[in-house]
């Protein structure tokens, strides 16, 4: 009789390391660029006490698709200190969570941010405790990356601090508006600031430079944005009745020939409220190629103009934790200054 030749085993692999699917016999996996991550027992620490089990395993595992998450949660694969859990079951502090072997399409690699760029945003931060941290961001970085941008703001953080657990943007600031931008150190803190936003309890002032002589009538534009598209794809707001709510107070900081620095303070968060609040009234901002009229845009060019002239100049809010009331301001960058001595000077008489 002879002996039946032994079937063989795929490798074993640990569960906290992440093996290529070629390597446990997925051929053509490899060309799919799939990462296969073992079985994970994470315990639950205190900054993720109360979340959700369906939000702390999207956050363990990034890049995996929601609909796998919710899959496994259903077929019982996910467990908690050894039960069953449903999406909206909360994890608390200790909780012993095992996670499912998951299969992830591999990120392709990443141009990581230099050195140079690093030292950049660790110099533009202005305020840190171990909750959080604000940054008065330069004009033209975008908060994050995506949309054909290797990195922002969030990522050049992330690499200049590698041994941060947790680092969170709490708001967004277009990429060509500086000034101050909120990010979270830790899960609670991040809750804290999120819910203080829309509870209205942050205020937020800017400092734009717009066209024209602003009006002592206007302290308010409350017209309804509506975002639409545009034939080439690009995303852009107009006003409109079937749009949402949107409210923002202006006052007059100072007046120039042919222009007005303004403190526009947005009430609700709209997609470029401001920008669109102050074009609708009349008075867009100067530099905003996308909502100052062409013949402005050139008149601002001509004075050496070059960048979007709206900056996220103060905060007001409490931090987590302590309580304690802060307000915070962030200073013009060089280019926004030039502008404002050029206009100075020629309110003066003199040529600049």
């Amino acid at each position: 009789m002879s002996r039946k030749s032994a079937s063989k085993k795929p490798p074993r692999t640990r569960p906290d390391k992440p093996v290529r699917t070629s390597e446990v016999g997925g051929g053509n996996a490899a060309a799919r660029g799939e990462v296969r991550l073992g079985v994970q027992w994470v315990t639950v620490d205190e900054d993720n006490d109360g979340q959700r089990v369906d939000n702390f395993l999207l956050a363990q595992l990034r890049g995996v698709p929601k609909s796998i998450i919710y899959r496994v949660i259903r077929k019982g694969e996910v467990r908690v200190n050894k039960g069953r859990v449903k999406p909206d079951t909360r994890v608390n502090t200790g909780d012993q969570v095992r996670i499912p072997p998951i299969t992830r399409k591999e990120k392709p690699e990443q141009v990581a941010p230099g050195s140079r760029v690093q030292g950049v945003m660790e110099a533009a931060v202005v305020f840190e405790n171990d909750q959080m941290l604000v940054v008065n961001k330069p004009s033209g970085i975008a908060v994050h990356g995506g949309s054909g941008l290797s990195f922002g703001l969030i990522e050049v953080l992330r690499s200049a601090r590698p041994s941060a657990k947790f680092l969170e943007l709490v708001h967004r600031l277009d990429r060509d508006t500086s000034g101050l931008v909120m990010v979270a150190k830790k899960r609670s803190a991040l809750r804290f600031l999120q819910d203080e936003l829309r509870q209205k309890r942050i205020r937020k002032h800017y400092h734009a430079l717009v066209a024209g002589d602003w009006p002592a009538s206007i302290d308010r534009v409350d017209v309804p944005l509506l975002r639409y598209e545009m034939p080439n794809g690009e995303r852009r707001v107009r006003v409109d009745d079937s749009g949402k709510a949107s409210l923002t107070t202006f006052r007059c900081l100072e007046r120039f020939a042919g222009y007005s620095l303004v403190e526009a303070s947005p009430i609700t968060g709209r997609t470029h409220q401001i920008r669109v609040h102050s074009a609708w009234a009349g008075h867009p901002i100067a530099g905003d190629d996308k909502y100052m009229d062409d013949v402005s845009l050139k008149a601002f060019r001509s004075i050496g103009g070059q960048r979007l002239m709206l900056h996220a100049r103060a905060l007001e809010f409490t931090l987590p934790v302590t309580g304690e009331s802060m307000r915070l301001e962030a200073p013009y960058d060089d280019a926004f200054n030039d502008v404002l001595r050029k206009l100075s000077g020629r309110l003066k008489g003199s040529d600049q």
